[in-house]
């Protein structure tokens, strides 16, 4: 079998309101070559387009690979690396209070990625210098800006 390839994603969502006009950026590294993901809706939230970041960047890889997923938001990390979206997909995307999971579309896509790709999971603080994740959300506030009013 042969290696996979090693890659780095770089995401971050942005919204002003919440909900209201939202981007979202990816960059993709690998070996020395990059690709740069953004765009954005007119009515979001936050974490749908954390989600979408995310989303988006592992759809965009042509083979599975293994990726170092870098974001700055927990409610992404933290489902996956909890559990908790795996719980919400088998109660039928509903959460422990039996109320509905949110944005179980999206969850349900970005499963599927997890499924065809060896995922790490890093988180970095936002906003706290590190060039990639300034840079994804300086192109996520340009797409959110598109859809403002």
């Amino acid at each position: 079998m042969a290696e996979q390839k090693a890659v780095e994603l770089y995401t971050d969502g942005a919204c002003s309101g919440n909900p209201g006009p939202g981007g979202w950026a990816a960059i993709l590294r690998y070996r020395g070559r990059e690709k740069v993901l953004s765009g954005g809706e007119a009515h979001t939230t936050n974490n749908r387009m954390e989600l979408t970041a995310v989303l988006r960047g592992l759809s965009a890889l042509n083979e599975s690979c293994a990726v170092a997923l870098y974001s700055d938001s927990r409610y992404v990390l933290d489902s996956i690396q909890k559990g908790w979206v795996y719980s919400w997909q088998r109660n039928g995307w509903r959460k422990s209070d039996k109320k509905p999971a949110l944005n179980a579309d999206l969850w349900q896509q970005l499963l599927e990625q997890l499924a065809r790709h060896r995922v790490t999971y890093h988180w970095i603080e936002g906003h706290a210098g590190h060039p990639e994740n300034e840079r994804c959300d300086r192109l996520a506030v340009e797409e959110s800006k598109k859809f403002q009013k």
